[in-house]
């Protein structure tokens, strides 16, 4: 099969994992926990839509070791990436409701790979240490991203729950503390690796105005020090509700900008690779 076959058989299987989903978003938390054949299907589903996604992925790298690191194969990477935190943080943490957006849009993204031309983009400088950085970047992206869906899940509970409208999707999370500590572990994931992507930044890429990079690492810079306040506050102040909601969001639209939005600049409308 070629990778555009499996692209396209996995964009039905994370619609189908969708869908299981949705179903049950019909059932409240405490019915659902216990509902194991609910669950496992959505996990199966998930995972055969993940390894289908990674099958599509295998003509990013080329017999020479050449990778394409354009912006729409970066972002299908991104999303796989976050599928696959995603499913496997799922076998222990109340987190397979983010899937409800995960999936959806990972669909989308391989869509949009497979219906954009794309001219190959790979890297200028290519060693083990760019390849740990970029590793390390795509993780801490993927922690902060489902960090920003979870708070963004957060928002709607707080509102429903407040507004006393708990229904459907509401009932179906996890009780109001458990969804605030898992974001807060998320966070603290993500800020560890978005740290440790700094530091290898710093120590193994050279000269950031040739390759354009100025741009992401002041974003980035900028979202760790959101992150890192919010932690503090966290610790300090006891940080909480809305005020954790509105940074995390803040820091996660920061790094957004600095990972894809001067990427797309770059290569979609200054056509610089």
């Amino acid at each position: 099969m070629t990778t555009s076959q499996f692209g396209i058989i996995a964009i039905t299987a994370y619609l189908a994992a969708s869908a299981a989903l949705v179903h049950s978003l019909q059932t409240d938390y405490i019915a659902l926990k216990s509902s194991s054949w609910q669950r496992l299907r959505i996990l199966v589903l998930g995972w055969l839509a993940a390894l289908l996604h990674g099958a599509s992925l295998t003509d990013l790298c080329d017999r020479a070791g050449t990778v394409n690191f354009s912006f729409l194969s970066v972002s299908s990477l991104a999303a796989l990436s976050i599928v696959v935190i995603l499913l496997l943080a799922a076998l222990t943490k109340p987190v397979d409701k983010l899937g409800v957006i995960i999936f959806p849009l990972s669909a989308a993204i391989i869509f949009m790979k497979l219906a954009v031309p794309e001219e190959a983009h790979t890297l200028k400088v290519h060693s083990w240490q760019m390849d740990i950085h970029i590793l390390v970047s795509m993780l801490a992206y993927s922690f902060l991203n489902m960090a920003a869906l979870q708070a963004l899940l957060l928002a709607l509970q707080d509102w429903h729950l407040r507004s006393h409208h708990a229904k459907g999707l509401i009932r179906s999370l996890p009780p109001l503390q458990t969804m605030e500590k898992l974001l807060f572990q998320l966070i603290g994931a993500g800020f560890v690796l978005l740290s440790l992507s700094l530091l290898s930044g710093l120590l193994f890429v050279h000269n950031l105005f040739a390759q354009h990079l100025v741009h992401k690492t002041v974003l980035s810079i900028f979202a760790w020090l959101v992150f890192g306040i919010l932690l503090l506050g966290r610790t300090c102040q006891g940080w909480r509700g809305q005020i954790a909601i509105r940074w995390t969001l803040g820091g996660f639209v920061s790094l957004m900008l600095g990972y894809f939005g001067s990427k797309m600049v770059l290569e979609w409308i200054l056509n610089r690779h």
